[in-house]
């Protein structure tokens, strides 16, 4: 596995040269997961009752589209509309992550093109990143409910890379989540895991990433200047 300690690895990986980036939203670009749990909850709660809910089950599928998420925990798919409403509700304790407007803005400016990839529908994800002013900093949103498939099919990743004219030799895919890294392995471009995230570090690394980044501001490294 690569290692983000040289520069040389991103050129290795993308040989093309890196014209693009792909980053996953929640716990990538933004600090979402306790509004999670807490709408989680409050949603499951109000459609099962009694009892406890299952936070930390919910919390093992970070990444994944909330449907497919409640189908593989046998929980009703009611339940996607209380959970949506509460972390609507819950948005404004969602913050970026630290230096991720630095970060786009940075990448612009090199002439990188942006796309975020998340987990979220599409109309979820442009809510929330034009409610953190992270919106005008990333060329393309592609949501979950807007492609055939949701991670860990690459559906995602390729539909970003047609909005963003690149070939999957040209990009990266930034992600916290297995599902990310396996959605940017099927669709061709470099895997980088997002070690700030959701997952631990040990799940992450076996989901075997080609770079694994410590913090975000370590991606401008792999992302040159484009001439």
């Amino acid at each position: 596995m690569a290692s983000v300690d040289a520069d040389a690895t991103a050129w290795t990986a993308a040989p093309d040269g890196v014209r693009a980036v792909v980053l996953d939203l929640d716990g990538v670009l933004v600090d979402s997961l306790a509004v999670a749990r807490e709408a989680f909850a409050l949603a499951y709660a109000e459609v099962v009752g009694g009892g406890v809910a299952p936070v930390e089950e919910y919390c093992r599928h970070p990444g994944r589209y909330l449907p497919e998420v409640l189908e593989l925990m046998g929980l009703p798919a009611a339940l996607a509309g209380p959970f949506v409403r509460e972390s609507n509700r819950l948005a404004h304790r969602v913050t970026p992550v630290d230096g991720a407007p630095e970060l786009l803005g940075t990448l612009r400016r090199r002439g990188i093109g942006l796309a975020v990839a998340t987990g979220r529908s599409g109309v979820r994800a442009r809510d929330l990143l034009g409610r953190l002013d992270l919106l005008p900093l990333v060329d393309h949103v592609v949501g979950s409910d807007e492609v055939p498939r949701p991670k860990p099919a690459p559906d995602i990743v390729r539909r970003a890379l047609r909005l963003l004219g690149v070939g999957p030799r040209e990009a990266l895919m930034v992600g916290d989540a297995p599902s990310d890294l396996a959605s940017a392995r099927a669709a061709g471009v470099v895997a980088v895991a997002a070690l700030w995230g959701e997952s631990d570090e040990e799940t992450l690394r076996a989901a075997g990433p080609d770079v694994v980044l410590r913090r975000l501001d370590e991606l401008l490294s792999l992302c040159p200047a484009r001439r």
